[in-house]
């Protein structure tokens, strides 16, 4: 649709039509309502200067409807805008079943990224077209802000924190990546690409390219050398709660509270173990704030998620 238009870059994933309509929509707007504010300005302006000195101009009282309709009108037109951007950001907020879940991680001046099956990239990211991908990000050092400009997607990677976002391409090629978030004196050179493969390349591509561990084995490696399997036995209660299945369930904590199981609270788990302590458990596991980098704490995370992860109560 954009095609050609400089300010405009390819639309080439399933949300970017969408945002792009969006935009367009309030950029119309915008210079509808700018053009008649300043047309009428310059319109009364001239239509009602003072001819004489002496001129007295006649008294307007008013008129209710035009009151109303000049308040009614945009505020009609702004609760649009809102319905419609709410819309936009909650379909490209919730990421469907089954998307591919790569993860991220920002480090001045670099993108680190791992795909499940073990393969490890920088500042290049490999995606099959029409699949939805999912990112998990996190970050080593400072805020960045991972931005794939055609497919209308840009999210912040905080410190402390994960963050998610997902897209689906839908044009094979190769497209620019950068950080939209200032982050030291080579920011601007934190920038990357996305090849988008057809299925076949794509498994082609994984299959030719280095391949390590998986995350989840790379995870369990470390979870068993930082001796976490002590506490933490799969299928039974030991001096810690059971992990089998716990990711996405819903945990009842020692206070009365029921949280879920999700990344960050895994990760908040790990790092500050006293702050959500399970019902039936004492504070007793000590902190891995320091040991453990944030790609480390990602392989865990995956290592546990893949203990036949499903939904269910956890109440010890």
């Amino acid at each position: 649709m954009w095609t050609g238009f400089p300010l405009f870059p390819e639309a080439a994933s399933t949300i970017a039509s969408g945002v792009d309509l969006l935009y367009l929509f309030l950029v119309v707007v915008s210079v509808v309502f700018s053009v008649g504010i300043f047309g009428a300005i310059f319109y009364f302006a001239l239509r009602y200067q003072r001819k004489t000195q002496d001129e007295v101009p006649e008294p307007i009282h008013g008129s209710m409807i035009l009151e109303i309709t000049w308040s009614v009108v945009p505020f009609l037109i702004l609760m649009v805008m809102f319905g419609w951007g709410t819309a936009v950001f909650f379909r490209n907020f919730h990421p469907p079943e089954g998307a591919t879940e790569i993860f991220v991680t920002g480090k001045q001046w670099m993108w680190k990224l791992q795909h499940p099956e073990g393969q490890r990239e920088i500042n290049e990211l490999h995606v099959p077209v029409g699949r939805a991908v999912k990112l998990t990000m996190a970050t080593e050092d400072v805020i960045h802000s991972f931005y794939i400009p055609a497919f209308r997607v840009k999210k912040d990677v905080v410190p402390g924190m994960y963050t998610t976002m997902w897209f689906e391409p839908t044009k094979v090629g190769k497209y620019h990546l950068f950080c939209a978030e200032y982050c030291g004196n080579q920011h601007s050179g934190m920038i990357g690409t996305v090849y988008v493969m057809a299925p076949p390349d794509y498994e082609a591509w994984l299959a030719g390219a280095p391949r390590g561990e998986t995350m989840s084995q790379a995870g369990e490696r470390l979870f068993q050398r930082l001796g976490c399997h002590t506490c933490h036995a799969a299928d039974r209660p030991g001096r810690g709660p059971v992990l089998e299945k716990v990711f996405g369930s819903t945990v009842l904590l020692a206070d009365g509270k029921k949280v879920v199981a999700d990344e960050m609270y895994l990760r908040e788990s790990i790092l500050r173990p006293g702050a959500k302590v399970v019902a039936g458990f004492k504070t007793q596991m000590p902190t891995f704030q320091g040991q453990i980098s944030e790609e480390g704490l990602m392989q865990i995370i995956a290592y546990i998620k893949s203990l036949e992860s499903k939904e269910r109560t956890t109440t010890q």
